[in-house]
């Protein structure tokens, strides 16, 4: 069965910039995500003449897609990474391997702790932060020490390894999954790996309980399964809001009860990168409180403070009174990569670009024995009266058969492979 929901988007919050030719030719992008790797690509590809780097912290590319069933695989093979200088050196851009500290608007400028970088274009996918002030930890020591110990692996890929480890020497007790309130990086996400983790506690007879802290409502896909078919291995709390954490004795409370753990999964609030901070490129709520995500056009993604700087990729806030946010998974981020190049592409060569809109494909796991999925498109179209629609249609698969992994293919085709 297919269920549709349509929405309609203020598209125009932010005004279409149409620019005069410009004859400086330097790109530069910060952050070499799903949005960041599309974006250098597409620029070599539509002006092999544009001088594009690229800059991130880590030397290369580690995808979330399809881990949440890997970290509970036993003997699964190493997460793949792809070396950014090798893709650098295939599509024809620059690498920078680099901590961005800052950016200076006026002088069009990017200092890194390699050196300044100086742009006529700016793209900006740095992604998210954790807020773990939300839990009264303010101290950056602290918080760095219960990522390493903790890390539920929603800020950085990278992170996987370590937590595939932790579960894997995890031999029974209280296993706590905390899920951040929304907005927040891939929706489905939390509750597939919850779903895997209790399939893997079953199957694997570990006496151990996982306890799932949910300040949102239950995705409607799994709540069945993980009520009912896992009732003997979850503990289900909704609105369940974590306000504090003490590490010491292994307990967060909220603002119902204290949850002690033995091991936890802990995915804190999520906001926009430091760097977007930094800049004053986050978007104020009524009142001029900051929301905590960029402020950047729904269609260009251009951002509100200067035309020539570009914001892609979760970090990005709300576009819209109606449903919010775009859906802050890769393939949206991809999309505005791509947008993103073709506008840059038409400025620097004088010309129109036509608007490329985000769109994503989900394919969730719901069900592991027997397998089941769910398939979640995502679309927009432009209404023709400065407003986008969005489409939302999910589709119960109950047979599948490696869709999943050749959606990620399909993917990865377009910024990983010549």
């Amino acid at each position: 069965m297919t269920n549709r929901r349509h929405f309609i988007i203020a598209a125009g919050l932010l005004p279409l910039l149409h620019p005069a030719f410009a004859a400086n030719r330097r790109v530069v992008i910060v952050g070499g995500g799903w949005g960041g790797l599309a974006a250098a690509r597409h620029l070599r590809q539509l002006v092999p003449d544009l001088e594009v780097t690229l800059v991130d912290r880590q030397p290369a590319f580690l995808s979330f897609a399809l881990s949440n069933r890997w970290l509970v695989e036993p003997g699964a093979a190493p997460w793949a990474r792809h070396d950014y200088t090798r893709l650098a050196r295939s599509f024809g851009y620059r690498f920078v391997q680099a901590e961005v500290g800052s950016i200076d608007l006026a002088r069009r400028s990017v200092a890194s702790n390699a050196g300044e970088l100086p742009y006529d274009w700016l793209v900006l996918a740095p992604g998210i932060r954790e807020n773990w002030a939300a839990w009264q930890v303010d101290d950056v020591a602290a918080a760095a020490e219960l990522r390493r110990r903790y890390s539920g692996a929603m800020l950085s890929a990278t992170d996987l390894p370590g937590l595939k480890q932790r579960l894997a020497n995890f031999k029974g007790g209280d296993l706590l999954l905390t899920i951040p309130p929304a907005p927040y990086r891939c929706p489905p996400a939390p509750y597939e790996r919850a779903l895997f983790i209790a399939w893997w506690l079953k199957t694997q007879k570990i006496p151990g309980k996982l306890i799932i802290a949910d300040p949102n409502p239950i995705m409607p896909a799994f709540r069945n399964i993980l009520l009912d078919r896992y009732k003997d291995q979850v503990i289900y709390l909704d609105h369940a809001k974590v306000r504090r954490i003490d590490p010491e004795r292994r307990t967060v409370s909220t603002e119902i009860d204290d949850i002690r753990f033995d091991e936890a999964l802990l995915c804190p609030p999520q906001q926009a990168a430091d760097l977007l901070w930094q800049a004053g490129l986050i978007r104020p709520e009524e009142g001029g409180k900051p929301s905590g995500w960029a402020a950047a056009g729904a269609i260009d993604f251009r951002s509100a403070a200067d035309g020539r700087v570009f914001v892609i990729g979760d970090a990005i806030g709300l576009v819209s009174p109606q449903f919010g946010y775009f859906p802050k998974t890769g393939q949206v981020a991809n999309r505005m990569g791509q947008a993103v190049a073709r506008q840059i592409a038409a400025q620097a060569t004088g010309q129109a670009a036509a608007p490329l809109l985000p769109e994503s494909v989900c394919h969730v796991t719901t069900s592991v024995e027997p397998l089941e999925s769910v398939r979640i498109d995502t679309s927009y179209r432009d209404r023709g009266d400065g407003f986008l629609v969005q489409t939302v249609k999910q589709a119960r698969n109950p047979n599948p058969s490696g869709e999943d992994a050749a959606w990620a293919e399909a993917m990865y085709r377009d910024f990983l492979l010549p």
